[in-house]
């Protein structure tokens, strides 16, 4: 399995010319390496909204936990006040919220734990297992949790509406072990030693894959995928921001600022509007704000 790095793509200037697809087919594989309590990966969540929703049509998405056993088996090596510092660094350059204040008052005891269940939730459907890993993310981020505790783990089944009995069952069957190890090898035949990094083929092509490590601004994402679709596709046009809320009900101002091309403010005044009508209500962050649709 080979690829081209990010750079050698951004160098390579070339027209594309919209062609037939079978868009059922889907051609473009998507493999995103997260890790649950990385920040960046957090960060990365706006720009993964607006790259399936305006082009979703062309790919399939694959998450895959990155990490390491000895990693996961150990809390975090480095000082608790090192870790918040990072957490809230990250705060600052993205603009979506890590309060790195869990660090200090509520570590995460067991990583391992915590991949763990998401792989369990992931025996559900793929939906079901991202739908698990946002609300596992949003518990650690913003709400200082601790991930790893089986009742917390449990209480976030629960509101991703997932079968709670059959996550109790798998959160501690070898299946779900395996499962984790299948990552692991996967993320070492892929020579990933970051996240949050992606890697996209086309199934239709025998050339090498493309590999993206670390955070970009959003138009590098949309030039890596016409670069592997040979094509210059026009965005889809977005669902209208009650329509945006209804299917991904908690997000964060920032979030919406960028699906829409808005600013932060921008987006807040446009909220607001759905604030007045009782669509949603108004979630107050320690960086920040999140809005959950109420109807």
């Amino acid at each position: 399995m080979s690829w081209r790095s990010l750079s050698q793509a951004d160098q390579t200037s070339q027209g594309f010319e919209e062609g037939f697809f079978n868009l059922q087919k889907r051609p473009i594989e998507i493999y995103v390496f997260v890790d649950p309590l990385c920040p960046e990966c957090w960060s990365l969540e706006p720009f993964i909204k607006k790259l399936t929703l305006e082009y979703g049509r062309y790919f399939k998405i694959r998450p895959i936990l990155s990490g390491s056993l000895t990693t996961w088996q150990r809390s975090h090596s480095e000082k608790p006040e090192n870790l918040k510092r990072q957490w809230d660094q990250t705060t600052s350059l993205t603009g979506m919220c890590c309060d790195g204040d869990v660090w200090i008052e509520n570590p995460v005891h067991s990583p391992l734990s915590t991949a763990l269940a998401v792989k369990a939730a992931e025996f559900q459907g793929k939906k079901s297992g991202m739908r698990f890993l946002r609300k596992v993310q949003e518990y650690v981020f913003l709400e200082k949790q601790d991930v790893s505790k089986e009742e917390i783990l449990v209480e976030c089944a629960e509101k991703s509406h997932i079968d709670v009995e059959e996550f109790k069952r798998d959160l501690h069957s070898e299946t779900a072990k395996r499962a984790l190890q299948d990552d692991m090898k996967l993320r070492q035949e892929m020579e990933v030693d970051e996240t949050p990094t992606i890697v996209i083929f086309n199934e239709s092509e025998e050339d090498a894959g493309l590999k993206i490590t670390g955070l970009y601004e959003y138009h590098i994402y949309v030039k890596v995928l016409k670069d592997m679709l040979q094509q210059n596709p026009a965005p889809s046009l977005k669902p209208s921001l009650e329509e945006f809320m209804n299917q991904y009900r908690f997000v964060a101002n920032k979030e919406i600022a960028v699906v829409y091309d808005w600013t932060e403010k921008e987006a807040r005044r446009e909220m607001r509007k759905l604030v007045l009508k009782q669509k949603v209500q108004e979630i107050p962050v320690k960086h920040g704000v999140f809005w959950e649709y109420i109807r």
